[in-house]
């Protein structure tokens, strides 16, 4: 949609669609869709900021229940007819107060650290790899693939599995095109019941709005085969956990021109511009505090090991560093150059904040032209703890609760979030590490029962 297309203009254009009700969507700290359905005849008002919200009923909308409420306003150029219901339409939104930005919404968030990129005469561009996995629910209350041929130990690039979840996986393919994303590859993964769908970058707000959206339009697509698409990043401990790989660039805000492409001046050979250079420093100074936001569950951290998959390897990164076409390190330059990919996040993140950390500490590494050192093109995996620590790597967070004391200490991580978002993702994300550890688990039962 136009972003400038009167309101009256565009409700007719969703009529004649065959649209019956427009959806105000924003996102709590998880990065879950929130939202209330409006009469497409009421969209003018709902454009307006009709739609209140209390925020204390929420997670990571942190007000108190004697505060105002919060109003969605939507953003018309996100307008989104969705597939699986042609009666509704999808509206990405900003959380207000009192006619004012709301400083903890998620997406203002990014938008705050975008501004700071504009001053620099910057645009950020991200593509996000899509992995995800598809399930049906099993009579004895558990969950397994959807095909019974999908058993292989190493099941990547199965052609047959993923002939046998084509139903769900075309409509889902089809409903990324109708909406112009462009998907240029889709595959099954490394896990059993795993797939991934590759698709054109944008800007990077546009990018986050669509992750969310695809979360909710995969699921509901599933749901309409009888199975669900589940987002958790690790759900078998033997196989490999879905990422969410972040390509990134920056542009000339004037003219587009990739500014990550080098231009004659490659200072490490990676396939990229001294400009990028300066960007990876910066996320790898705070690539600790980062880890926090990009992988943001108790469960991210069974995904950030060395191995432990059927496969192999978990294809996740657990060090601090840089290299080019190689998969071991954090952050790794593909061998086409010209963009950035890090590997360390995970699909279950709020798109928003982890591109707002990355994107800030890229522009610290640029105005402070931080240097990251020599790339890495060996298997890192091959070095002892001790030659890690030796080179100076540092290693990515281990556990959530390492990760949350990584980003609490980081400035940054204040400077990005504001003090609002920032004290209640940090008492959020404490209170889910506390939980886990005071639950008793079938392993320790197991282990220690009849061990004494």
């Amino acid at each position: 949609m136009n972003a400038y297309q009167p309101v009256e203009s565009l409700r007719q254009d969703l009529a004649e669609k065959g649209v019956k009700y427009a959806m105000a969507s924003y996102v709590d700290i998880h990065g879950a869709i929130k939202g209330k359905f409006v009469p497409l005849n009421h969209l003018d008002r709902m454009m307006k900021g009709s739609e209140l919200y209390t925020g204390a009923a929420l997670d990571g909308v942190p007000q108190d229940i004697n505060d105002d409420e919060v109003a969605a306003m939507p953003d018309a150029a996100s307008a989104t007819q969705c597939t699986w219901n042609r009666q509704l339409a999808w509206f990405a939104s900003d959380l207000h107060l009192n006619g004012e930005p709301f400083q903890a919404c998620s997406r203002h968030i990014l938008k705050r650290q975008l501004a700071a990129a504009a001053e620099l005469g910057f645009s950020f561009n991200l593509g996000i790899e899509t992995e995800f996995f598809l399930f049906k629910d099993t009579e004895d209350g558990g969950f397994a693939p959807i095909s019974d041929r999908d058993v292989l130990d190493k099941p990547c690039y199965d052609p047959s599995v993923l002939m046998d979840n084509l139903p769900i996986i075309d409509e889902i393919v089809d409903a990324m095109n109708e909406q112009g994303w462009d998907v240029y590859s889709f595959d099954h993964e490394d896990a059993n019941g795993q797939f991934e769908t590759d698709f054109m970058f944008t800007d990077a707000l546009n990018m986050a709005d669509r992750l969310v959206y695809f979360r909710m339009m995969a699921n509901e697509i599933a749901r309409k085969h009888g199975a669900f698409a589940s987002f958790m990043a690790k759900p078998f401990a033997d196989r490999t956990g879905s990422g969410a790989h972040f390509n990134m660039s920056l542009a000339d805000i004037d003219s587009d021109k990739n500014l990550f492409e080098p231009d004659g001046d490659d200072p490490h050979q990676c396939g990229v511009s001294p400009l990028a250079y300066h960007f990876i420093a910066g996320v790898l100074k705070h690539a600790r505090a980062i880890c926090a936001v990009i992988a943001p569950t108790v469960n991210s951290y069974k995904r950030l090991v060395q191995r432990g998959a059927m496969s192999g390897s978990t294809w996740a990164p657990v060090y601090c560093c840089y290299g080019n076409n190689n998969r071991t390190n954090m952050l790794r330059i593909p061998s086409q150059g010209g963009r950035v990919e890090c590997r360390a996040p995970d699909i279950s993140g709020n798109p928003y904040l982890g591109a707002a950390m990355m994107l800030a500490a890229g522009l610290e590494g640029i105005r402070e032209k931080l240097e990251p050192g020599e790339p890495h093109r060996e298997n890192m995996n091959d070095h002892s703890l001790a030659e890690i620590k030796a080179m100076g790597i540092e290693m990515l967070p281990r556990t959530l609760g390492e990760a949350v004391d990584a980003f609490e200490a980081d400035p940054l991580s204040r400077d990005v979030f504001g003090d609002l978002m920032f004290d209640s993702f940090i008492d959020f994300k404490r209170s889910e590490w506390e939980q886990y550890h005071n639950l008793v688990s079938d392993w320790e039962v197991k282990r220690y029962l009849k061990m004494f």
